[in-house]
């Protein structure tokens, strides 16, 4: 009668195991989708946000834990790039007193007035003084210091004579540019925006490329929109307003992950009891 009693709960518990283990194997988890999203972009792709255009610059990839994506552990983390144009930036250089600029294919000197609120500077032409030198076949290369002053060699057979630097040097030419006057600098109408005593500020209107980095399930601000980005894939952006279709989602993943961590619990616990059971009837008894 002990081992007919203990058959039925032995029964039982496999019954209720193996219903807790069907209901783990034939259910389907649920994923984070959108049906409907604000933009659903690949690589390359344009789309606008108000008024302004932005491109998908890039989708990447990338393997990340054990087992270089064979398995052991590795995850995939995935984010991306957007860029958008601002075709009137305005761009600022700073050229500092005495420093040597390249202005229109050739090498200048800027050299800020000398005063206590200076307004204006000069851009003097650097004069080449080596090539000069090489190119005379009357001169010696190298120019010799007499008494503090530089002095250019001049050589007719054995006699040598000295000229000084600045009478054989040609006089370097100069323009000078105050503060609001314009000039042409890397194919721009430049401004002179300021001028100090550190140098003179320029500043001009130019394209320039803005980019904004996307994470994965991470929020991003684009011309003032927030949205929701989500990478499904390796190769598709997912940007969404509404942060509860998310939520919503993520929650009920949630959920039937709890539910399907209790059926394992009942399913190992009921074929645990029903071995013990069994085990126990069958033990010898003592008369």
């Amino acid at each position: 009668m002990q081992r007919r009693a203990a058959a039925i709960y032995v029964a039982f518990f496999i019954i209720l195991g193996a219903a807790s283990y069907s209901v783990i194997a034939t259910a389907t988890a649920p994923t984070v989708e959108f049906d409907n999203p604000d933009h659903r972009l690949s690589q390359g792709d344009e789309f606008s946000v108000d008024d302004r255009t932005y491109t998908v610059t890039t989708i990447s990839a990338e393997m990340s834990g054990g087992g270089g994506g064979h398995g052991g552990g590795a995850e995939v983390t995935r984010s991306g790039q957007v860029s958008w144009t601002n075709d009137s930036a305005r761009h600022t250089q700073t050229w500092e007193h005495e420093a040597n600029v390249t202005y229109d294919g050739e090498e200048y000197q800027v050299l800020v007035e000398d005063a206590d609120d200076p307004a204006a500077f000069r851009l003097q032409e650097r004069i080449n003084r080596s090539a000069i030198l090489q190119d005379d076949p009357t001169v010696r290369n190298e120019l010799v210091t007499v008494n503090g002053t530089e002095h250019v060699v001049r050589e007719s057979g054995d006699n040598r004579s000295l000229t000084p630097a600045n009478e054989y040097f040609p006089e370097p030419a100069s323009t000078q540019y105050g503060e609001g006057d314009t000039l042409q600098f890397q194919g721009n109408t430049t401004t002179v925006a300021s001028v100090s005593s550190d140098g003179a500020t320029l500043a001009w209107t130019a394209p320039r490329t803005n980019r904004v980095d996307v994470g994965n399930e991470a929020n991003v601000t684009l011309n003032g929109q927030q949205y929701f980005a989500y990478f499904p894939d390796n190769s598709t952006l997912v940007l969404e307003s509404d942060y509860g279709v998310y939520q919503r989602q993520t929650t009920e993943i949630d959920t039937y992950h709890d539910h399907v961590n209790g059926l394992w619990g009942v399913s190992i616990v009921s074929f645990a009891t029903a071995i013990l059971l069994l085990g126990m009837a069958y033990m010898p008894s003592r008369y």
